[in-house]
């Protein structure tokens, strides 16, 4: 089943002569339990992509499907944006966003209260999460005292903890050492494949590259596949999909 389709999105910031095509008629489609990398140059739209699809920022034109639903066409959203975040997708930012008053384990908790888990439930939750991610000594601790990669991990475990149909990440291990980058993207990929959620990871991180089922590059808006891992074939030994394989030429 398809968590993430996204058909001919174009993003346009600007107008007239200042106007610049962020995206330009790309299109992904990420299956259950999938978990795929979005590579590029900087400035070449990855974060815009994550955006688009999150509906932060929603594209110019196109069609966005979460789970079977339609949540954006033509121009038009079709679904309160902060609800589908909230309930259905896990995003990583880049900064983290952890909000500074409460402590680790009540920012991650914090998502699950929101969605109506008692404040007793949530907390047992965020705690066991944060174990699985080597962080349950901080739990009880503000954010300002973390390292930089501990806060990154903080903001893994809040993306995740409300078990997400799709996880947006955006570089999530840039502030990780090897090993707790690969650790990171152990929970990632297991995640998606216990969960059966769609995980789309924005990523310059080559150390990452073997993990991911499918590889799309993004340069100048076009969005195309560039790499098939193994485990993409079929049982006859062919690939499932085409490859290379051009999502822009709609």
């Amino acid at each position: 089943m398809q968590q993430v389709s996204a058909q001919n999105l174009t993003k346009i910031f600007g107008e007239g002569d200042t106007e610049v095509i962020a995206l330009k008629n790309a299109s992904l489609d990420v299956e259950a339990g999938e978990v795929v990398a979005l590579m590029g140059p900087s400035g070449s739209g990855k974060t815009t992509l994550l955006r688009a699809v999150s509906l932060i920022d929603p594209p110019t034109s196109g069609k966005i499907e979460i789970a079977g639903e339609t949540i954006f066409e033509g121009k038009k959203v079709l679904i309160d944006d902060r609800l589908l975040r909230r309930q259905r997708m896990g995003i990583i930012f880049q900064s983290y966003n952890l909000i500074p008053f409460l402590t680790v384990v009540q920012n991650v908790a914090l998502v699950l209260t929101l969605n109506g888990v008692s404040n007793r439930e949530s907390l047992k939750r965020a705690r066991a999460l944060l174990e699985r991610l080597d962080l349950g000594h901080r739990a009880d601790i503000y954010p300002a005292t973390l390292s930089g990669g501990e806060q990154q991990r903080v903001a893994v475990a809040r993306a995740v903890v409300n078990d997400p149909v799709v996880i947006l990440a955006d570089e999530p291990t840039a502030a990780l050492d090897s090993e707790r980058g690969k650790a990171v993207m152990d929970l990632l990929r297991q995640l998606g494949h216990e969960k059966r959620a769609a995980v789309i990871v924005v990523t310059h991180d080559e150390r990452m590259v073997k993990g991911f089922d499918r590889i799309y590059h993004l340069n100048d808006g076009i969005l195309t596949v560039e790499h098939l891992n193994s485990k993409e074939k079929n049982g006859d030994g062919e690939d499932r999909y085409p490859h290379p394989k051009s999502n822009n030429a709609c």
